[in-house]
């Protein structure tokens, strides 16, 4: 046995002393070769240009400003004395330079190991370097290189869509070595999504140096990769168009083509993105957080309203899809008494009609926006199937739109509401969620892509990128198959809409109110942020209530209705009504896009004949339809 322990005790001292010796004679050597390799070579990296960001005509989005930066030699703060002449020195030739600040960062960045020059200035503009460079220059402790720094030339217009770029933290620059290098990453907008393209790739020089780093041979030298710019569809004259317009209200405005290009993307109130780049001020930081308006919010796809009325399309394909006679849901009809009572329950969910709308099919249903057809259509189909077909169309789920973090909003279903609340669905809810309300929260752009997919039944991806380095970005889209029948009786409905006088946005919207020059479909919205208590008979106006009482006011749209090309979603926080509300703002854009050559020759009364020749059908055929039962009663009377 004691044989057995010396021998297990012998071979574990040889392992130890085998493991030992392979660190030292093999594994070691790989880590002094690269010691001393580093020792004798040293590796300077070039950075790359940012690329620059366009919008579609051209006008510059995000550009770079060119100026130096100031270095100063190390081990100075070792020498008594010379690390402060030379920081005297510099902010003698620049007084706006910050002299503590230098010595801060001189300090944190000074070790015995570093033997490169320490940035203690980030930049300094062209104009203000070129008056003093000829002194600094001269002074061997002090290093001037060529630096750039983002400028966004469109301040708050654009800030939601383009972001900013900032300084990069550990993480960012462990995952990226340009970022780590460059020091800076793109933090929100394009600048965050397309970051890896837009700042380009390292370059290096490998020289060979001497005990005190100084250079003395070229070995390699790889030039970076700048300037990969980005094209996108926006418009600034459109964006700034809107901007203005909508004169500093909480508001949402987007423009796209039924493609899928994004025009304009408007979230206001907006913020400056320049101040981020070198570091936003507690002050301003502090400004920011304190508006009410959430300024720095991008609320086209990081904010979720309940969609209100412009869900009630979504519902009505759903009771297509689910119908046993799908042809017959079109002129099928709901009456509509002002509410209705589910089962036993006292309790009414009420229309925003106080008389009821009487007898109301689908088209009627759209114009007028009658809440009991849709209360009755959603407890119908369930709330299961709502959800799946909502989702399929694209309302709770992400767009897919080239902006970073996008929201996904909420359109529930019974397995939803377990997970998040731990709590069965009611059958209320179900009527509830039918006019957007409840649970329901959709972004504004997701609201735009679903308008799109009613004009044209092609679910597009809503894409800023027009060309990346001069190339055309694909922008991917599918179709989505409903009754035929029934998607034109919904088109009619927005027709409707806005060019008959019972619709919601007849007065904001038509030729004959408004003014437009070409014919547009659409829907509105009025989104409540407060429930109504059912012993409340008579409802508060929405202009006399408080302000963060009031109702969002929705209105979404496609234009020319005959041969869809453009969509415009507005939404006004607290706005009240959509069709008096948001309707103005889209009509104006409208006028914008014409008066700017975007539509092409689309005659109104060409279409406006078209639809009264149909309309004129159906009244017919009711016409006939009635008059055949009246012969048949005649009929029956008859001895």
């Amino acid at each position: 046995m004691r044989y057995r322990i010396l021998l297990s005790v012998f071979v574990v001292v040889w392992g130890l002393l085998l493991v030992r010796l392979y660190q030292i004679s093999v594994k070691s050597n790989f880590y002094y070769e690269r010691l001393a390799k580093e020792n004798v070579e040293r590796k300077t990296y070039i950075k790359p240009v940012r690329g620059e960001i366009l919008d579609n005509k051209g006008n510059f989005l995000a550009i770079n400003k060119m100026g130096f930066s100031i270095s100063i030699a190390p081990h100075l703060n070792r020498k008594k004395g010379a690390l402060d002449r030379v920081i005297a020195h510099i902010q003698s030739a620049i007084p706006d330079i910050n002299a503590t600040m230098m010595r801060r960062v001189y300090k944190k960045h000074s070790s015995p190991y570093n033997h490169a020059f320490i940035k203690v200035v980030d930049f300094v503009s062209y104009d203000e370097m070129i008056r003093t460079f000829a002194p600094l220059a001269e002074d061997a402790n002090i290093h001037i290189a060529a630096e750039t720094k983002r400028f966004y030339p469109q301040g708050h217009y654009a800030a939601h869509i383009v972001g900013y770029i900032g300084r990069s933290n550990a993480r960012e620059n462990a995952a990226d070595k340009v970022v780590s290098v460059v020091g800076r990453t793109g933090k929100s907008g394009l600048e965050r999504y397309y970051n890896k393209l837009l700042e380009g790739e390292l370059g290096y020089i490998i020289s060979k140096v001497n005990a005190r780093n100084q250079a003395l041979e070229l070995l390699e030298r790889k030039e970076s990769v700048s300037n990969r710019n980005l094209q996108v569809y926006l418009d600034m004259d459109l964006q700034k168009y809107i901007y203005k317009r909508l004169d500093k209200r909480a508001a949402v405005v987007i423009v796209m083509r039924t493609s899928g290009e994004v025009l304009a993307a408007v979230s206001s109130p907006s913020y400056n993105p320049n101040l981020f780049v070198t570091g936003i001020s507690h002050k301003n930081w502090r400004a920011l957080q304190a508006n009410l308006g959430h300024p720095f919010t991008n609320k086209f796809i990081h904010a979720v309203y309940p969609p209100g009325s412009v869900i009630k399309m979504g519902i009505a394909l759903a009771t297509s899809r689910y119908a046993k006679d799908t042809n017959n849901t079109i002129d099928q009809n709901e009456t509509c008494r002002g509410f209705i009572r589910i089962g036993h329950s006292k309790h009414k969910f009420r229309c925003w009609s106080k008389w009821g709308h009487g007898e109301v099919n689908l088209i009627r249903s759209i114009r007028e926006s009658c809440d009991v057809y849709y209360y009755n259509k959603g407890l119908k189909v369930g709330i299961n199937r709502l959800a799946g077909v909502l989702h399929s169309i694209g309302l709770g789920i992400k767009t897919g739109i080239d902006l970073p973090r996008e929201y996904n909003g909420v359109i529930p279903d019974k397995k939803w509401k377990m997970k998040r609340y731990h709590q069965p669905w009611y059958m209320g809810e179900t009527a509830i969620a039918s006019i957007g309300q409840g649970y329901d929260n959709v972004t504004p752009i997701q609201v735009a892509r679903y308008t799109s997919f009613l004009a044209t039944g092609k679910l597009v991806r809503p894409t800023f990128a027009m060309k990346i380095n001069g190339k055309k970005v694909p922008i991917p889209y599918k179709r989505i198959s409903f009754n035929p029948r029934h998607m034109q009786a919904i088109r009619e409905g927005m027709y409707e809409v806005c060019n008959r006088r019972t619709g919601t946005a007849y007065k904001t919207l038509s030729k004959e109110k408004a003014g437009l020059p070409i014919v547009v479909a659409g829907k509105t919205g009025t989104a409540q942020v407060v429930s109504i208590p059912q012993e409340i008979k008579k409802r508060v106006k929405e202009e006399d209530m408080a302000y963060f009482r009031k109702s969002h006011a929705w209105i979404t749209t496609y234009a020319p209705f005959k041969n869809p090309e453009f969509v415009v979603t507005v939404l006004v926080e607290h706005g009240g009504h959509g069709g008096s509300t948001a309707g103005p703002i889209a009509a104006d854009i409208y006028k914008w896009l014409y008066g700017n050559g975007y539509f092409k020759e689309h005659p109104f009364e060409e279409v406006k004949a078209e639809i009264a020749a149909r309309q004129a059908e159906k009244e017919k055929k009711t016409k006939e339809f009635f008059e055949k039962l009246k012969q048949k009663a005649l009929q029956k009377q008859k001895p």
